[in-house]
């Protein structure tokens, strides 16, 4: 069981809808509370302390696998990225994974949350809160309609774009080492989603968007600028990671930046490999502090999504990470917000206060 002293973790990303669509959907929903082999279920959230976080929505791609885990094991690499995926091909993948959300909420294994009363209503319970977030909008169709039927199924954060390019602008590939000003910013598409994002007041996460996307985003919103799961370039040289530029933008418009516990963005040869010292973790976190302050950073795993430090392995091993920032010299009210009251606090001002 998980430690009382320790506080709860809320995190800013994970993949465990794509993991249990590509298992099978909806039908998989249960493994989600008997245990499962993957990063996160029910009871090693348990042991974890895991209150909850972002739950994304992905399309991936069709077709030819990249290899992506292979090339990023090299000294450098400009990893392939898949195709454009059509709209009409990405809604029903959009659809599924939203209604395995949806199953797992029916089943009490968590509850999807629209406002900041809810997580912290389930944080005082013990039941996973889960923000519906879509990370790349290919499923959303150019007049916005589905993106307000999602809303009020729970949408309340969305990435505009995955790595690939999609109908509202250019990611960032996986590419070390590299800038993250790789290509061209929003279209005219996605100046219209982040403006209607603004109007509704859905978050509008700046991970996996290249930088002329992200400065873009910025001219146009009117919200907070958010990375939900982004670390810092000037210590790891790979292209998804930020700049102290973009970090001091995030910092003025007081946003946040969640720390990726992917191998790639940590280590300073870009290499995915999986014995990293969670002392380089601390490391990250050091530097968006720098910059960022300590009101303004949180944990964004990429859990189910990508390779992380064994000192970790899976959420149950987050109480290492804990126990590593402790004794690094954080005190106790700082990783409080680390660990999920700078994310309450974000979301509050993205949200409203609710």
């Amino acid at each position: 069981m998980q430690n009382s002293a320790l506080p709860l973790i809320f995190d800013g990303h994970n993949d465990v809808l794509l993991r249990l669509y590509n298992e099978g959907g909806v039908d998989q929903a249960g493994t989600f509370i008997s245990g499962r082999t993957t990063h996160i279920d029910v009871p090693k959230s348990r042991i974890g302390g895991f209150a909850g976080g972002f739950f994304a929505i992905y399309v991936p791609p069709i077709g030819e696998d990249t290899k992506r885990d292979e090339l990023m094991t090299q000294v450098s690499y400009d990893v392939p990225l898949p195709p454009i995926i059509d709209c009409a091909d990405a809604l029903p993948v959009v659809l599924e994974q939203a209604a395995i959300l949806s199953r797992l909420e029916e089943l009490g294994a968590l509850k999807i949350c629209t406002c900041v009363t809810d997580i912290r209503s389930c944080m005082d319970s013990g039941m996973i809160a889960a923000i519906m977030h879509i990370e790349g909008c290919e499923g959303i169709d150019e007049d916005l309609h589905s993106l307000d039927v999602l809303y009020r199924a729970g949408l309340r954060s969305v990435g505009p774009v995955w790595s690939r390019t999609n109908q509202f602008g250019e990611g960032v590939p996986f590419r070390f080492p590299s800038s993250p000003d790789t290509g061209s910013g929003l279209t005219p598409l996605g100046v219209k989603l982040v403006k209607r994002c603004s109007e509704k007041r859905i978050m509008v996460d700046l991970s996996h968007i290249n930088e002329a996307g992200f400065w873009d985003v910025a001219k146009h919103t009117t919200l907070p600028l958010v990375a939900t799961h982004s670390n810092a370039h000037s210590l790891c040289e790979h292209s998804r990671n930020l700049t102290d530029k973009q970090l001091a933008a995030i910092s003025e418009s007081n946003g946040m930046v969640g720390l990726n516990f992917a191998t790639p963005f940590l280590n300073v040869d870009g290499r995915e490999r999986t014995d990293v010292e969670l002392e380089i973790m601390v490391r990250h976190l050091d530097h968006l502090i720098s910059i960022l302050g300590e009101d303004r950073i949180g944990i964004g795993s990429d859990f189910d999504g990508t390779l992380v430090p064994d000192a970790i392995g899976d959420v149950a091993g987050l109480g290492a990470l804990r126990e590593a920032m402790r004794l690094h010299g954080y005190n106790e009210e700082l990783l409080k917000k680390i660990c999920h009251g700078n994310w309450m606090s974000l979301l509050e001002r993205t949200w409203g206060a609710s």
